[in-house]
Formats: structure tokens, sequence, C-alpha cells
């Protein structure tokens, strides 16, 4: 998961700001799987929580066979120079049978946020 933030599309001066996410799913077990749905849970730097739900990802619901990978880069706005993002993508088996995969909390932070060490 890396992270961007896209300054020529946010208007800090508006409360505007906008990330970039790129994101590689491997498939690193014997079976094939594929993605069904996803889930986000994004929370900007006041606390506030706006939840994404839907089927795959960027309109694609790919099928991965042992040892494929899919790549895919989407974005999100948020009204705070920094925010948080956390989520899970549920994946099918062949045989049917549905596991979650949880995708790890990981930062966004413009270059507007004053940054405190702790």
């Amino acid at each position: 998961m890396r992270p961007f933030y896209l300054d020529d599309q946010s208007e800090p001066d508006e409360g505007h700001y906008v990330w970039a996410y790129h994101v590689e799913i491997v498939n690193d077990g014997n079976e094939q799987v594929q993605l069904r749905t996803r889930y986000w849970r994004i929370t900007d730097a006041l606390g506030r929580v706006q939840e994404v739900r839907g089927p795959g990802v960027v309109g694609e619901q790919p099928v991965l066979d042992p040892g494929d990978a899919f790549e895919y880069t989407s974005g999100t706005p948020l009204p705070t120079p920094s925010g948080i993002m956390a989520g899970v993508y549920q994946m099918e088996l062949a045989t049917g049978e549905q596991f979650d995969v949880e995708i790890p909390a990981f930062s966004l932070d413009s270059p507007h946020q004053a940054v405190n060490l702790n």
C-alpha cells in the first residue's frame, strides 16, 4: 500500500485534500481466489469516519491464480490535511468459501499538516 498526496487536485484553502493510493494484491495461497467486495474505513484528523463498501475494486472483481498479482490505484478526498484508512477485502475460493483479508491502517499525510513526534 503506497498512499501519496495529490497536490494538483487539492485545495487546502477550501478544506479539500486528496490522496491516491496504490495497492498490489498478491495470491500467496495454493488456490484460485476472486476479490468480491471491499470495505474502507476512512477517518479524518477530527475523528469523523466515512465508510466505503462495494463490489470489487475500481470496477473489477479480479480472479487470481496462485502467485498472481493485481494492482490498482484509487483515491480519497478528506476535509482535513491528514487522516487514516484501513479496510477489508472479501475474497472467494472456487468452492464458494469466502474469507476476509484485513488491510492494515495506513496514514494519509499532506505537506499542510504539522508533524508532531511522540
